[in-house]
C-alpha cells in the first residue's frame, strides 16, 4: 500500500489521456514475467475478511446496469461513458492482509487470481472497496471470455499458477466505493471516478491492475470505438448518480454490440454422429417469477472442453422430471433433465415472438452467477 498521493504526472495519466486502445494494448503486453513468483493466497481471504470486519468495511454488492439503447441516453451531457469489458465482475476488498475478490453472487475468488494481489501495492491508502471486471486478453489484444473460462473453475494452487503464467488476467477498475473509513456510495459517479483515478497508481508495464479512462467522446463514437476494439459494448452512467449496492437501475445503461443472454441449464439431449453418447445440446431457460420459462436448446459453440466440463457437472445434477412445464415435445422427447442450478451464457441472432432464441451459441458457464441473478435482457425503448 502506498501512502502518498500520486504526483502530477501520475494524475495526468490517470485522468484519461490514454485511450481505450492504449488500455487494451497495455494489458495485452503485460504477461507474467518468467520466474516471477506469484503471491501465496492461502489464508488471504480469511485474514482480509477479518480485517475488513474489524475496521468497519461495509459489505457491498455490485450495482447492476439495465440493457438499453441510444434512446435511453437522451442528454449526453448528463452521462459518462466507459467501455464494457467482457469478463467477470469483481468487488475487491483491499486490506493490509491482502486483497479479497468477491464475485457477483458472493463467491470468494481470491485464490483463483493471485496476480491481482498487486492491487494493494497500487492503492494510495490502507483499505478500500472497489468495483471492476476481471478480463483475459487474447493474442489479438482483445478481451476474450473464452480464455477466462478455464481459470474460473480452478481450485488447486499448482493448476492456478500454471494457468496464471499461460493466461494472465487483468483487473479493470471502474468505481471506488469506500476508502479508509469513508463511504463514497452516496457521492455522484463523476466524483467517485475522480477519486478513483487519484487513489490507484497507474499500472506499470507488467502490471495487472488498470483504471481505464472514461471516454471523452460522443456516445456514437464510443460505440464505434468499442466495435473496432472487439469489445462487448459501452456502459453509460449518469454523472450525478449514487452507487446503488445490489440494485439494478436505469442510472447505468449497457449498450451491447451483440445479443447475449444468461441462461439456466434445465436439461440436455444426447448427440448424434461424433457426439453420440455425449451432450448434443443443452436445454435452457430463464427465470419468470418463481418459475422457469424455456427459451430453446443450444448445441452450437460447445467445444470438447465445454462438453467435458459441462457434462461432468450435469451428471451430478440429474433428475427424473422436467423442472419446467413448457418444453416442446420435440425437445423433450429424449431430454435428460437436471436440477436448474447451473448458469451459462449464450449469444443469439434474434428472439421469436414467443421469446425463444434464434441461432443460439454457447459462450460458457458462469459460476459467478446464480439462477436468481438471470434476467431476460431485452432493451426497452
Amino acid at each position: 500500500m502506498k501512502h502518498q498521493p500520486p504526483g502530477p504526472a501520475a494524475k495526468s495519466r490517470a485522468a484519461g489521456e490514454d485511450s481505450p486502445v492504449d488500455t487494451v494494448a497495455a494489458a495485452a503486453d503485460a504477461p507474467v514475467p518468467a520466474g516471477r513468483e506469484l503471491p501465496d493466497t492461502a489464508g488471504v481471504a480469511k485474514a482480509a475478511a477479518a480485517d475488513a470486519a474489524e475496521h468497519g468495511m461495509p459489505p457491498v454488492e455490485p450495482m447492476l446496469a439495465t440493457l438499453g439503447t441510444r434512446a435511453d441516453v437522451s442528454d449526453e451531457e448528463e452521462w459518462g461513458f466507459e467501455m464494457k469489458w467482457d469478463g467477470v465482475r469483481a468487488i475487491a476488498e483491499v486490506t493490509p492482509e491482502g486483497t479479497r475478490l468477491i464475485s457477483r453472487n458472493g463467491n470468494d475468488m481470491t485464490a483463483a487470481y493471485p496476480e491481482l494481489q498487486e492491487l494493494g501495492q497500487r492503492l494510495f491508502g490502507e483499505r478500500a472497496v472497489l468495483d471492476g471486471e476481471i478480463v483475459a486478453i487474447n493474442k489479438a489484444g482483445r478481451p476474450d471470455f473464452g480464455l477466462l473460462q478455464p481459470r474460473m473453475h480452478l481450485t488447486k494452487r499448482r493448476e492456478i499458477e500454471a494457468a496464471a503464467a499461460r493466461t494472465p488476467v487483468h483487473l479493470m477498475l471502474f468505481d471506488l466505493l469506500w476508502l479508509d473509513g469513508n463511504s463514497l456510495l452516496d457521492l455522484p459517479y463523476a466524483q467517485r471516478r475522480e477519486i478513483l483515478h487519484q487513489a490507484v497508481e497507474p499500472a506499470e508495464e507488467a502490471g495487472h491492475v488498470q483504471v481505464p479512462p472514461a471516454l471523452e467522446m460522443s456516445l456514437d463514437d464510443a460505440v464505434d470505438s468499442s466495435r473496432e476494439l472487439g469489445l462487448e459494448g459501452v456502459m453509460a452512467k449518469r454523472l450525478d448518480s449514487a452507487y446503488s449496492s445490489g440494485r439494478r437501475t436505469r442510472n447505468w445503461i449497457k449498450l451491447k454490440n451483440s445479443f447475449t443472454q444468461e441462461v439456466v441449464v434445465v436439461g440436455w439431449r444426447p448427440g448424434k454422429g461424433s457426439r453420440a453418447h455425449k451432450i448434443g445440446s443443452l436445454l435452457v431457460a430463464v427465470p419468470d417469477g418463481h418459475d422457469l420459462t424455456y427459451i430453446g436448446r443450444v448445441g452450437s459453440g460447445l467445444s470438447e472442453k465445454d462438453l467435458a466440463l459441462v457434462g461432468g457437472k450435469l451428471r451430478k445434477l440429474g433428475r427424473k422430471t422436467a423442472p419446467l412445464g413448457d418444453v416442446p415435445a420435440a425437445d423433450a422427447s429424449d431430454a435428460q433433465w437436471v436440477r436448474p442450478v447451473l448458469v451459462g451464457e449464450v449469444t443469439y441472432s434474434e428472439r421469436t415472438a414467443t421469446g425463444k432464441l434464434r441461432h443460439p451459441a454457447w459462450r460458457g458457464l458462469r459460476p459467478d452467477k446464480k439462477p436468481s441473478d438471470v434476467v431476460v435482457e431485452i432493451p426497452h425503448h
